[in-house]
C-alpha cells in the first residue's frame, strides 16, 4: 500500500517517520513544494490551489492515502482535498495537538509560526479546548524558516528567543507547527522548566493506519521513498540532511524509535 504525504517543506518528515517506523511495509510518497514555499503567508486560494496541484500528481498514481501534515494546509485544503479523493482514498489532515495537553490539565503554551498564533483558527482550537485553562501564545520568529534551511545556528537563535518568552509557569509546550518536531530535542534542552511536548505526528500517523484498517507492524519488509518537488521527481533537500530523521529517510533505511524526533525529548507517557 502507499501513502502520499502533502506539505510545502520539510514539516513532513516527522509524520513520514512515524509511519515508517509503524508500518515500514508502506509505500510513501513525499510531495513538497519548493517552488511554492512557503505557504503559510499566502491566500487561502492560493493555499488550495497548491495543494490541489500537489495532490493531482500523485492522483495518477496508485495511493491508498494521503495525509496533510501541516496545520495551515489542512485548515485551508482539507475539504477540497476530501472532496476530490474521498471515499475511495481517505484524506487525514493535522491539527496541533492542544486537546492532549489541555487534557493534562496543567498550564501549557503553544509554539507556532508568527501567522499561526495570531490565526482564528488557534484561537478556536484553544477556545474548544482549554477550558479556561492558563494557555500562554508564543511566536517562534524564524524557526521553521531555520529548520527547513537546516541552519542550525539559527534554530538554537530561535530556540532561546522563543524559551524566553515562554512564561516559567508552563510545564507543557504544544510543537504548533509540524517543523519543530525535528528540534524537539533542543527545544526540550531550551526549556528546562517544561515537563511534556505535545506534537501530533504519532498521532496522525496512527489515524493514517486506521483509515487503511492496518495494525501497526514494525517489523515488516521496508517499501519504498519515492520524493516530489512541486510535481517533479526527485530527492529530500540537502537541509533534511541536518537532522537524524532527515538523513534516515533520504536513506531509505529502517526508522527505529530513537530516531523519531520527539521520543527524544519529553513526550506524553514516555
Amino acid at each position: 500500500m502507499a501513502v502520499a504525504l502533502i506539505d510545502s517543506g520539510l514539516g513532513l518528515l516527522p509524520t513520514a517517520g512515524w509511519l515508517r517506523h509503524l508500518r515500514p511495509d508502506l509505500d510513501l510518497v513525499l510531495c513538497m513544494d519548493p517552488e511554492g514555499m512557503p505557504w503559510g503567508p499566502r491566500s487561502e486560494s492560493s493555499i488550495t490551489q497548491r495543494v490541489l496541484t500537489a495532490a493531482e500528481a500523485v492522483a495518477e498514481m496508485e495511493i491508498d492515502a494521503i495525509v496533510v501534515p501541516c496545520n495551515t494546509a489542512s485548515v485551508t485544503a482539507l475539504e477540497a482535498l476530501r472532496a476530490m479523493f474521498e471515499p475511495g482514498v481517505p484524506v487525514v489532515g493535522t491539527v496541533p495537538a492542544v486537546k492532549p495537553a489541555a487534557a493534562a490539565g496543567e498550564p501549557f503554551a503553544v509554539w507556532a509560526t508568527a501567522a499561526t498564533t495570531a490565526s482564528d483558527y488557534q484561537a478556536r482550537l484553544i477556545g474548544a479546548f482549554a477550558n479556561g485553562q492558563s494557555v500562554e501564545r508564543v511566536a517562534c520568529l524564524g524557526l521553521a524558516e531555520a529548520v527547513e534551511r537546516g541552519d542550525l545556528a539559527a534554530v538554537h537563535e530561535a530556540i532561546a528567543a522563543a524559551a524566553r518568552r515562554t512564561p516559567e509557569h508552563c510545564t507543557g509546550v504544544v510543537l504548533g507547527c509540524t517543523h519543530y518536531p525535528l528540534v524537539s530535542a533542543e527545544i526540550a534542552a531550551g526549556l528546562p522548566a517544561v515537563s511534556t511536548l505535545y506534537d501530533s505526528a504519532e498521532a496522525v500517523a496512527r489515524q493514517t493506519l486506521r483509515r487503511l484498517d492496518l495494525p501497526e507492524r514494525p517489523d515488516s519488509g521496508l517499501g519504498t521513498i519515492e520524493v516530489l518537488l512541486s510535481g517533479h521527481a526527485g530527492e529530500l533537500p540537502a537541509s533534511a540532511h541536518a537532522f537524524p530523521l532527515g538523513r534516515a529517510i533520504a536513506s531509505g533505511e529502517r526508522i527505529t524509535r530513537h530516531l523519531l524526533p520527539i521520543a527524544a525529548a519529553r513526550t506524553p507517557g514516555h
